[in-house]
């Protein structure tokens, strides 16, 4: 390879430059004293007999004089790379390796521990890839070849280069001179500065900007360097591995085309002609229409008639590959069989539209060519639009018919009464059939019909609909909107699989299409009425507002609470408005119809055209106080439009920058998890994971049970009541998921991907169903990208959200009661309640109510609603509570007293209203805010403390009764639900981030005690053991953190001791693993599910699966990990295995969650995380360690141009071969 003779060697700055420094950690000095010596600053020792003078010491320039004088030859020290090179080359590896191991024995220090930690592994690395410290200083440096860094003349006879050009002169400029001054014996000091140079020269060349300031072009833009060319998304593994430029493809502006089959598109002539061209010619000479290629080229380029004649036969059985950008999921890309129409623009079926999210406004889509027979088959068998129906991410069919499909089939089965014809009887379906056509009968008449001996209520348009259906899935009476629809296709798919599905859809097309038209549906301005109770409604509410602004006057509620009351009275005006509206309407008003079909629009929607507006959310997302009374018919005051114009123009802002942030989650999502396949049948394992209804903060159920079972495998038999239900290893079917609903069965033990026992990827009894097809998962399947497409491509629809409701603010569910959650008998746990106005209120904090297993947690000011003892059932009210403060209640009379605050007074001026705030001042004792209640003797009744944040509700020394309100809590508002809560919570899950403001977790099982003496102005709360009176934990609290314990509480390991959000590294640390695992995955389902947005468990257990794939060492045993260090659980897993067979000591460890972004750059192969981010530092660590890729993943294989060891490129279908029949070209499988 060409190269440069270094006359002086230099280093290579990705090993001197970086964290953690290779070379300095070799030689056992710190990075900058390193680059003190490398550039000419300082010298280095590099041998002595002086004791005084150790190998490796640093000099200035006056301490190297001075030695020089003293010692003139008992030491030699050098400045630059000479220096460290000498160095190196004297490093004995295998002896700094047990003077490394030893000295780890002695040290106490954790700091000191974590340096030579990472020392050792260094100097293991090298010993045991052979590599030498040495060679980490170069005297040559190699040229790449010159098409890499090509050099082409301009129009104007100019030259344009590639910067590497400019760099490599650069070196070889100083290189040269360097040479001449050696050669001439100039001064040292000048020789230095040009050694200096050359370093820097070569530095800039490989890595441009990695130390100082970066070598620039004259018009001062950065030069880019070897590393730029592999970095990032310009890079070579991104831009020319990963991502290629093809041949035989085109892309044009795609139209609707409805009277297309499913398996077909419209491609333009044109386009056929360019994309089939040698298909084309090859025809021609065999049909012997043109002597040669070249004539036949001829022929094509000339568009002649023959060319016509053969084209069609070309294409017949020659599948294209449509894609639109961007590519989410991999329903973006599928094959179509070619027609060929006029026109410039691709025709595209209508309901492949959903898959593709596409729609006809301008958007543009590629066409690729099949080549190989392989491919073709390829295409034909898994990629062929009729056998995409059903969504891979949740199961659910996503070729379904929308807008004007939906539209006719829902006018057609829609009754009326009054109809021509009502009431007449029928003897068979014929006779309704030549009724209706010979209008003897309305559509929407209801008629009585005799269909196999029995007489049905129905009516014609339900008839002509039926007539389509296969005879056992027919429903004569059922009005069909989008929904029913759906359901239908997918008890058909379950019954009939895809081509007879295909079949039907497509007939449900053209029945919506033509009866949508002969509906004759339009929208005009009348047919949005307002409903005359409008006025009336916000009469009410204006009223509602003023008695909530005397009561604010008055100080019986503070001002957040008049602010939240007065946008609940508005959200549930307007609910009354659209209520009132909806009803007003008549069943076939057009855009009532369209609404509640399916077809286009929502309830939402016509509220703001018909209804009212409402409440509108300002750029924080805060909800503003005013409401919009108008709606767009009545038209929007310039105030109005105003308030409006905040919300919809952060819905466009948002959208645009969601968009990014959701892309790059899938590809991050994607790359820890490209690897995961399945690889064999069965792991026999008998863990599992028990799976229940998931259910959300509010007691709402977010998944039911049969949701997250369906398609599972169970991992035990399920009994009930001693009888074997289903076997283990059996499927979840539907039958069986009817039996279980049936008996009532809560928990089930499912095999899931989280404990398959697999060393690579899963096996397909862990996994279950495949979703796209109900079968099986097939071997070879590559699950690993469906998961990271499943979860990522919801995200960006997500990301899309509040675009359309043009900033609207969602109401916030209010909860103001808790209900039982199951049937049983209710029984408290440290509750302690007050009469007042002959209810029982709640004035202890931290108290439960407990039905059998569950816990309901009451707070104080709650109202109990059932005894003790008491029998409820499911869904019966417990407890109601104020929805926006935890009031803080005198349980005596007497009269206040103020300790350790004074709280600050608030006026609002628009009011003119004075609130006592709780704050902490500057000269604040380390005690914390009480309030006392003193009888008429000055004697204490009771104490309360008050968190900081409270409202005080009463001065100091005024007098209180039982049961009134000292202080108020503010409960933390939820505020408008938008995806902004969502996609970042979704991305700080998975990158296991700690939450903004996170609680404090007990670790123990125990009995809470706070004590009243503070430390470091903390207050202090010990979590005593129930067990072991001796054993507690002790908890430092900042001051004015809100509390959700009480004195004497009893709580559970891992209960909250303080408001906020829980941390997946406090739930792995005191409950585990499997407790971690599901409390990630319950946690995104739960943002995914809030959005109406269904992913199933398992794709997201496959991205957890990946995050808890590595281990700490905590004990090495006898291996030679080091502890702290972060390794494969399946690494260590071999290791002990051999370790239990020598009868040696094991190796002890923890689990660890790794963030996606930090798994997916250690993941084992090297080529595969270079190829993600940080390419340098995961090449330079590749290169020291002598890393092997076996290329297990798929990233790695499409970088190196194999074949993916994934689908049919999986290693059992290899022995399959293809052959050709004669020139036909037809494959078929052996």
């Amino acid at each position: 390879m060409g190269h440069i003779t270094l006359a002086s060697p230099v280093s290579h700055i990705w090993y001197s430059k970086g964290s953690p420094n290779k070379m300095s950690l070799i030689i056992g000095i710190s990075s900058k004293e390193l680059e003190s010596v490398l550039y000419f600053a300082r010298y280095i020792v590099t041998s002595s007999q002086e004791d005084s003078i150790k190998v490796g010491k640093i000099l200035t320039e006056k301490e190297y004089k001075l030695l020089k004088q003293t010692y003139s030859n008992k030491f030699e020290a050098y400045m630059g790379a000479d220096g460290i090179l000498k160095l190196l080359t004297t490093v004995d590896l295998e002896a700094l390796r047990d003077e490394l191991e030893n000295e780890l024995l002695d040290v106490n220090s954790a700091q000191k521990r974590k340096k030579l930690v990472k020392r050792l592994k260094i100097v293991r690395d090298f010993i045991s890839s052979g590599n030498r410290p040495e060679w980490m200083i170069l005297t040559n440096v190699p040229v790449i070849p010159a098409e890499l860094r090509p050099m082409v003349q301009l129009d104007g006879g100019r030259f344009a280069t590639s910067d590497l050009n400019d760099l490599y002169r650069r070196v070889i400029n100083r290189n040269n001179r360097l040479k001449k001054l050696l050669e001439i014996k100039a001064p040292e000091i000048v020789v230095k500065n040009e050694k200096r140079m050359l370093q820097e020269a070569v530095d800039a060349l490989i890595d441009n900007g990695r130390r100082g300031k970066p070598v620039v072009a004259q018009n001062n833009r950065e030069l880019k360097s070897l590393s730029d060319m592999l970095k990032g998304k310009q890079g070579r593994f991104r831009q020319n591995l990963l991502g290629k430029r093809v041949d035989y493809s085109a892309r044009s502006v795609i139209v609707v085309g409805p009277s297309l089959k499913m398996n077909q598109c419209g491609i333009p002539k044109k386009m056929a002609l360019e994309l089939y061209k040698p298909f084309i010619m090859r025809e021609l000479v065999r049909r012997e229409l043109a002597n040669n290629i070249k004539m036949a080229k001829k022929l094509v380029e000339e568009s002649d008639d023959k060319v016509w004649a053969v084209i069609e036969d070309v294409i017949a059985d020659h599948p294209v590959l449509l894609n639109r950008a961007p590519t989410l999921h991999r329903l973006s890309i599928q094959a179509f069989q070619p027609v060929l129409i006029e026109g410039k623009a691709i025709r595209l079926h209508p309901l492949v539209c959903s898959a593709f999210n596409a729609d006809f406004d301008g958007d543009q889509m590629a066409v690729h060519l099949t080549l190989s027979p392989e491919s073709m088959m390829e295409a034909k068998l898994l990629m062929f639009a009729p056998n995409n129906i059903i969504s891979p991410s949740s199961g659910e069919p996503i070729a379904v018919p929308s807008q004007d499909m939906v539209m006719g089939c829902f006018y057609m089965t829609k009754d009326r009464d009054g109809e021509k014809g009502e009431g007449k009887y029928f003897s068979n379906l014929d006779q309704v059939i030549t009724a209706y056509q010979n209008d003897k009968v309305g559509t929407h008449a209801k008629i009585k019909v005799r269909i196999n001996g029995k007489l049905v209520d129905t009516t014609p348009g339900r008839v002509l609909f039926n007539e389509i259906l296969p005879e056992v899935d027919r429903d004569y009476n059922k009005t069909y909107g989008k929904k029913q629809i759906k359901a239908l296709i997918k008890s058909l798919y379950e019954v009939h699989g895809f081509s007879e599905t295909a079949e039907l859809i497509n007939r449900v097309k053209n029945f919506g299409y033509h009866y949508g038209t002969f509906a004759g549906v339009s929208v005009g301005i009348e047919d949005l009425e307002i409903p005359p109770e409008k006025k009336i409604l916000l009469k009410q509410a204006d009223d509602e507002v003023t008695q909530i602004e005397k009561d604010y006057k008055a100080g019986k509620i503070i001002n957040e609470e008049r602010y939240r009351k007065t946008i609940e009275v508005w959200s549930r005006t307007t609910q009354a408005v659209t209520d009132a509206m909806m009803d007003n309407l008549d069943e076939f008003n057009p855009v009532y119809m369209m609404a509640t079909s399916g077809a286009r629009g929502n309830t939402n929607q016509m509220r703001q055209l018909a209804g009212m507006r409402g409440n509108m959310a300002d750029t924080q997302g805060r909800t503003i106080e005013a409401p919009i009374k108008a709606n767009f018919r009545e038209g929007l005051t310039v105030l109005e439009f105003f308030m409006s114009s905040h919300g919809a123009r952060k819905g466009l802002a948002d959208t645009a920058l969601r968009t990014a942030d959701s892309g790059y989650l899938t590809r991050r999502l994607v790359d820890i998890s490209h690897e995961v396949i399945v690889n064999e049948e069965d792991c026999h394992t008998h863990e599992g994971i028990e799976v229940e209804a998931l259910v959300g903060a509010d007691g709402e159920i977010i998944e039911e049970l049969r949701e997250r079972i369906n398609g599972r495998v169970l991992a035990e038999d399920l009994v009930h009541d001693d009888k074997i239900i289903a076997k283990r290893n059996t499927m979840i079917h539907k039958d069986l998921l009817k039996k279980i609903e049936d008996l009532g069965i809560k928990k089930v033990k499912i095999r899931s991907p989280l404990t398959c026992a697999l060393e690579k990827g899963v096996c397909q009894k862990c996994y279950g169903m495949d979703l796209s097809n109900y079968n099986e998962i097939l071997l070879g399947e590559a699950v690993g990208v469906v998961a990271a497409q499943s979860i990522g491509e919801p995200g960006t629809q997500l990301t899309m959200r509040t675009f359309h409701t043009g900033g609207v603010a969602g109401a916030a569910t209010i909860v103001n009661s808790k209900k039982a959650e199951n049937d049983g008998k209710v029984s408290f746990r440290d509750i302690k309640t007050i009469e007042i106005n002959g209810e029982d209120v709640v004035v202890s904090q931290g108290g439960k109510i407990i039905i059998a297993d569950n816990e309901h947690e009451v707070d104080s000011g709650s109202v109990i609603r059932v005894k003790e003892g008491q029998k409820v059932k499911e869904g019966d009210t417990l407890v109601t509570f104020d929805p926006y403060h935890i009031p803080i209640i005198s349980s005596h009379d007497g009269k206040v007293q103020y300790r350790h605050f004074t709280p600050k007074n608030i006026r609002d001026e628009k009011y003119d209203v004075h609130e006592y705030l709780v704050v902490r001042s500057v000269d604040s004792t380390d005690s914390e805010p009480r309030v006392h209640i003193l009888d008429k003797k000055n004697e204490k009744l009771a104490t309360y403390n008050i968190p900081y944040g409270a409202y005080m509700m009463v001065r100091d020394g005024a007098k209180v009764k039982k049961g009134d309100i000292i202080a108020k809590i503010i409960k933390m508002g939820e505020g408008t639900k938008d995806i902004t809560g969502g996609l970042p919570r979704v991305q700080e899950l998975f990158e296991a981030r700690n939450p903004k403001g996170k609680a404090i977790l007990s670790e123990i099982d125990g009995r809470i005690e706070i004590l009243p003496a503070k430390k470091k102005q903390m207050r202090v709360i010990n979590v005593r053991s129930l067990t072991n009176p001796d054993d507690f934990k002790e908890y430092l609290i900042p001051m004015g953190e809100r509390l959700v314990v009480t004195d004497g509480l009893k709580i559970k390991a891992g209960d909250k001791i303080t408001e906020g959000a829980i941390s997946p590294y406090d739930v792995l640390n005191i409950k585990g693993l499997v407790a971690a695992e599901q409390f990630i995955l319950e946690s995104v389902q739960q943002v995914y599910r809030e959005q109406d947005v269904s992913v199933n468990d398992k794709h997201i257990e496959i991205i957890v699966k990946q995050m808890f794939r590595k281990v700490r060492i905590v004990d090495s045993g006898a291996s030679l990990f080091l502890e702290d260090e972060v390794i494969e659980k399946r690494v260590v897993d071999l290791e002990n295995k051999k370790l239990e067979e020598q009868g040696k000591a094991l190796i002890k460890y923890e689990p660890v969650i790794q963030g996606i972004t930090k798994a997916a750059v250690n993941t084992g192969s090297f080529i595969s995380a270079a190829s993600f981010q940080e390419t340098t530092k995961v090449l330079s660590n590749a290169a020291i360690e002598g890393k092997v890729d076996y290329l297990e993943g798929l990233k790695e294989n499409v970088i190196l141009g194999k074949k993916i060891p994934a689908g049919t490129g999986f290693n059992k279908y290899k022995a399959i071969k293809v052959k050709y029949s004669s020139d036909e070209e037809k494959a078929e499988e052996e």
